[in-house]
C-alpha cells in the first residue's frame, strides 16, 4: 500500500473513519465553492466519492490521497492523482488535484501535499505530463498551480457545470535517481 510522508503530513489511502471528518469539509460552501457547480455534498456523496477513489487506485495503480496531519492524525482533506474524465477534450492526461478543510487554508498544506504526489506521478508511476483545472477566479489554487511548475496551458469550459476553467500542465523532466522529499512506503 502506498504512504507518502512529508515534514507535516501523511498521504495514504483510505479510511472508513474517513467518510464523516471528509462530510464536513465537503458541506462547507466556502469549500466547495469552486467545485462543479459549487453545490456542497451530503454524506453519502462523500462516501460514494471515497468509493470510487478507491476504485481508481486499484484500476489505475494511482489515486486521491487522504491527507492527514503527521503531529494529529487529523484529516485535513485530499490530495492527489485522478483521470479529468469530466473535461474530455483535455484527455488522455493526469490532474493532480486537492480540496483541503479551511481550517487548514493559508499555511502550505496544499503544496506540499501536491508537490508529494506529483513527485509520486513522475517517480513511482511514470508519468511524464500532468495537468491540474481550476475554475477561473480560483486564484489560491492557480498560486499552486504555479509554485508547482505548471504553466497555463488553455481555457475552456468545464461541460459538467458551464464554468470556465483554466488548465495549466506540467511536463515532468526525466528524474536520474533524483532523491525526493517524500518517503513512499
Amino acid at each position: 500500500m502506498v504512504v507518502l510522508e512529508t515534514p507535516r503530513l501523511l498521504l495514504r489511502r483510505w479510511r472508513e473513519e474517513d467518510v464523516l471528518p471528509l462530510a464536513v469539509v465537503n458541506a462547507d460552501p466556502e469549500v466547495m465553492r469552486w467545485i462543479g457547480d459549487g453545490s456542497v455534498r451530503s454524506e453519502q456523496q462523500t462516501r460514494d466519492g471515497i468509493e470510487a477513489m478507491e476504485r481508481e487506485w486499484e484500476e489505475k495503480g494511482f489515486g486521491l490521497f487522504a491527507v492527514e496531519a503527521r503531529a494529529t492524525g487529523e484529516l485535513v482533506g485530499f490530495t492527489g492523482l485522478s483521470v479529468p474524465d469530466f473535461l474530455p477534450e483535455v484527455l488522455p492526461a493526469v490532474e493532480v488535484g486537492w480540496r483541503l478543510g479551511r481550517a487548514h487554508w493559508g499555511q502550505g498544506l496544499a503544496t506540499e501535499a501536491a508537490t508529494a504526489a506529483v513527485r509520486f506521478g513522475v517517480d513511482e508511476r511514470g508519468l511524464g505530463r500532468i495537468v491540474s483545472i481550476a475554475q477561473v477566479g480560483n486564484h489560491a489554487s492557480e498560486r499552486i498551480m504555479v509554485k508547482l511548475g505548471m504553466r497555463p496551458f488553455r481555457e475552456t469550459v468545464d461541460p459538467t457545470c458551464g464554468r470556465n476553467v483554466r488548465v495549466y500542465e506540467l511536463s515532468a523532466p526525466v528524474r536520474n535517481g533524483e532523491s525526493t522529499p517524500c518517503i513512499t512506503r
